[in-house]
């Protein structure tokens, strides 16, 4: 549970005891129930959907509206405490990219993966690299992680064999959730970022790293990352993270044009990795190579549609210092410089092991995913 101040107050869905779930927003300790409140006939929904669907003009004025009824008191008879609530799946997901927006981590990947080339492709500083995966894997925080099983062939083996993953790991990760959705056949600028996206998640895009390095060649990503992606039951606005906007660092060699902006931003968020309940890593948002606004204008730069309920992620965020890295796999090294966990060397993910993310941007806290691992079926 995380303590949020009257500034976020973002969205979720949640379940108290038998009743329906419905559409509140966290303040304190506590959830406000929406409904009761009058200001949408969407909030009596199971889902943000429909209210996602309204667009930014609705998104902005719902939060003024929030601030005010906040600091006049007029929710007082509305807060159910969060310890009696379950938090679900915020919306429903549409469809599901991933990115790989962070020059630290796609570095450490590269040298890991590709020790004798250059760590970094010649498209990575050319384009936002991402892949589709799937929307329906997509799980809220607290769901149990199964170990994924598939194919893996170690370097001195003739051939793959078949099994559980041996080399479980997550990636940290901030999700963007869009609201207004685009027609077939159109683009959407790096300047109408805003218009599209409502807020963000945060997100851990659990990998099987030994079945990914086996198959993840020519095509990408597939079987290793689509098992599971945890996201957390709040969703942030970015009308409320606009103090934790900071300008995107240059960016050699130019952009194409329509990747190219005045303003482009990034934000100053800070992640924290328990691995265990121990903090393992703290990784910085703001160092992120590629903005999210140059990432859905990639996304749809091609006539790609965008859906309400649509989830892109930024990809792994790595910092440059070891204990800012956001995988395990860059934390240990590919397995070679094992981390001491609650005094225990450790490489990748055991099965019981319990992961949680945190985050925050300055005074403003962003919320949890936890997940935990279970034994392959």
């Amino acid at each position: 549970m995380t303590t949020f101040g009257p500034d976020t107050l973002p969205l979720g869905v949640f379940r108290h005891g038998d009743e329906e779930p419905r559409i509140g927003t966290a303040l304190g300790d506590d959830v406000i129930d929406l409904t009761p409140l009058g200001l949408s006939d969407t909030f009596a929904q199971p889902t943000l959907n429909a209210f996602l669907a309204l667009g930014r003009p609705a998104w902005t004025s719902l939060r003024a509206q929030l601030l005010e009824l906040v600091q006049t008191g007029a929710v007082e008879s509305h807060l159910i405490p969060q310890s009696a609530v379950t938090m679900l799946l915020p919306f429903d997901v549409a469809d599901y990219v991933d990115f790989y927006a962070s020059e630290h981590h796609a570095t450490n990947v590269g040298r890991l993966f590709r020790p004798d080339a250059e760590p970094l492709l010649p498209n990575w500083k050319h384009l936002p690299v991402g892949y589709h995966g799937r929307a329906g894997t997509v799980v809220a925080s607290g769901t149990d992680i199964v170990r994924p099983s598939g194919q893996r062939k170690a370097p001195d083996a003739a051939a793959p064999t078949y099994g559980p993953s041996l080399r479980l790991d997550i990636e940290v990760e901030l999700g963007y959730v869009v609201g207004t959705p685009s027609a077939l056949g159109s683009r959407i600028s790096v300047d109408d970022f805003k218009e599209h996206v409502y807020g963000v998640v945060l997100l851990n895009d659990w990998s099987a790293r030994d079945i990914q390095a086996w198959e993840y060649v020519p095509l990408g990503p597939f079987l290793g990352k689509s098992f599971a992606t945890s996201i957390s039951p709040w969703v942030v606005s970015l009308d409320a993270l606009e103090p934790a906007e900071v300008a995107l660092g240059t960016q050699e060699p130019a952009v194409l044009p329509y990747l190219a902006g005045e303003r482009l931003t990034n934000l100053d968020i800070t992640f924290e990795v328990y691995w265990n309940g121990e903090l393992v890593s703290r990784p910085p948002y703001r160092e992120m190579y590629w903005s999210p606004a140059q990432m859905l204008a990639h996304l749809s730069v091609n006539g790609a549609a965008v859906r309400t309920g649509d989830l892109f992620a930024s990809g792994t965020v790595s910092g440059e210092a070891k204990d800012q890295r956001g995988s395990f796999l860059e934390l240990c090294w590919g397995g070679r410089e094992p981390i001491t966990v609650k005094g225990e060397q450790r490489t990748f993910l055991e099965d019981g092991d319990e992961v949680t993310i945190t985050a925050h941007a300055g005074p403003l806290h962003l919320g949890e995913v936890t997940g935990r691992i279970t034994p392959a079926l």
